[in-house]
């Protein structure tokens, strides 16, 4: 079956990925790294995966939905092998604000929790601070949940006369 490859240009910002095109042949790229502050994100992925040595490690990635970095993504791998790498963890999912009740209880219960937080944080928006801390470490902090207006029952629909 061969690929339309018209039907892909259609779905992808051409223009935008033109742009990065350029500022890579320049060196004008920045890869990976977003620059260390506070962005208004989504998590598009949130889930107790592996480190490449094997290591169970909670893996988050978090989309950037405007400003300057609009659709980059910022990267949260946190092995949780410790006490105090599941104890980070745990605060982090916490966070999210949801009604779980977070705590470790084996790997594979924890494994449930993460997937369970995910399906309910998924439409959810937050304002991250990401930073570095005084030992090099990258630091991921949840700073307010934003609430989705969307959903917002609005009585003054339900007496407007909408002509129907």
């Amino acid at each position: 079956m061969a690929i339309n490859w018209e039907d892909f240009d259609k779905d992808v910002d051409i223009e935008n990925l033109e742009k990065d095109v350029e500022k890579a042949s320049t060196g004008d790229w920045e890869g990976q790294d977003v620059p260390y502050g506070k962005y208004e994100v989504k998590i598009t992925k949130l889930e107790l995966t592996q480190s490449k040595k094997g290591d169970p490690m909670l893996s988050v990635w978090f989309q950037i939905i405007n400003g300057e970095q609009k659709d980059r993504f910022i990267f949260m791998n946190q092995v949780v092998l410790q006490g105090f790498q599941i104890h980070t963890a745990n605060e982090f999912l916490r966070s999210l604000e949801t009604d779980e009740t977070v705590e470790f209880k084996g790997y594979a219960k924890y494994n449930i929790l993460i997937l369970n937080i995910y399906e309910k944080i998924v439409d959810n928006e937050y304002e991250l601070d990401y930073q570095e801390n005084k030992k090099g470490y990258k630091t991921f902090k949840i700073l307010q949940k934003f609430t989705n207006t969307e959903n917002v029952n609005n009585s003054s629909l339900e007496t407007e006369d909408l002509g129907w």
